[in-house]
């Protein structure tokens, strides 16, 4: 597969990021644990070597997942994972409870920075983090604060970059001044162009790679959502706008728009909506979550090729006669 340049590092990664959150099962309705680690490694077998996870993913389980996977294949991945997010203790910034009742809080603390570092290190079974990334913003701790410790991380060896996730340009900033910040990564695809006025220019500004996640828009746009689609109670996918009925309608109406165009690529629905990512920017990399190999090779099928100019024109003109969801 093909490579790119994380933001100004000398990091390579895969053009196309496999995600990790499903396979940790939370607010994804469980996981299979066996077809998880298939799927990373068939992930590494394609090249889609840029893996990214998090903690908070199944509370631990899916780094967990993730270690076992690579044992043995560390140094052909580039390795992401977050901190800033957590259930095992209470702290004053409440971020949100989940399906279950479960208290997520946002912590950026220095020391629990440092001790979420080596927990993950620990469940990934590895001496290093290629990136580090600070999950949500947490408007309760100093950026200079929160800063030091990755700092830290940094000069020890322990993490090679440094990212955020779901941050503002002023967030973004604000850190910025006090070490270096290599990557964001925003929600972002053809259903999702909040990023386009402010957050991509600001990154591209600043040589910042972007890690976009939700390409598919949690699955619409691979064409396999379904109106009469049933998800589990603890499925997060339930609230999201685009999944309410009068929006989801219309949504795969723009998608059945979409169908020519993969088509005449002889590609799937989800191969263009990772591609059409792709073509964005050159320091753009989709992450896009599989559960089994299927999806996998599925997912790879996005890169190493490209969408003409008149194609994304006319996409553009699609998605501008969709508008946004509804309220």
């Amino acid at each position: 597969m093909e490579k790119r340049r994380l933001g100004n590092t000398d990091i390579q990664v895969s053009a196309v990021a496999l995600g990790c959150w499903a396979i940790g099962g939370w607010q994804w309705g469980g996981t299979d644990d066996e077809k998880a680690v298939a799927a990373i490694r068939k992930a590494i077998d394609v090249g889609m070597v840029f893996i990214d996870t998090a903690p908070v993913y199944g509370f631990g389980h899916s780094e967990e997942i993730v270690g076992k996977a690579i044992e043995g294949r560390r140094d052909e991945v580039v390795l992401a994972t977050k901190c800033g997010l957590v259930w095992d203790h209470e702290t004053r910034n409440f971020s949100f409870a989940d399906k279950e009742g479960r208290a997520i809080y946002r912590d950026l603390t220095k020391g629990n920075v440092l001790k979420e570092a080596e927990d993950s290190l620990r469940r990934l079974k590895t001496d290093w983090i290629d990136l580090y990334q600070c999950h949500r913003p947490d408007d309760m701790t100093p950026a200079e604060e929160t800063m030091e410790a990755l700092n830290l991380l940094l000069e020890q060896g322990k993490i090679r970059a440094i990212g955020v996730s779901n941050f503002s340009v002023k967030q973004m900033e604000d850190f910025r001044k006090h070490g270096p910040v290599h990557s964001d990564q925003p929600r972002y695809s053809m259903l999702d162009r909040e990023i386009e006025p402010e957050i991509l220019p600001y990154c591209r500004n600043h040589g910042m790679g972007v890690l976009a996640y939700s390409p598919l828009e949690q699955g619409i746009l691979t064409g396999k959502v379904t109106l009469d689609r049933k998800f589990p109670e603890d499925d997060y996918r339930i609230d999201r706008p685009w999944f309410q009925k009068k929006n989801l309608k219309r949504a795969l109406e723009f998608v059945e728009k979409l169908k020519p165009i993969a088509a005449a690529h002889g590609k799937s629905l989800a191969q263009l909506a990772i591609n059409w990512v792709i073509c964005q920017d050159e320091l753009m990399a989709p992450l896009v979550g599989a559960r089994n190999p299927e999806q996998v090779v599925e997912n790879a099928g996005g890169a190493d090729w490209r969408l003409t100019d008149e194609e994304l024109r006319l996409i553009d003109h699609y998605v501008e006669e969709l508008g946004p969801p509804e309220e």
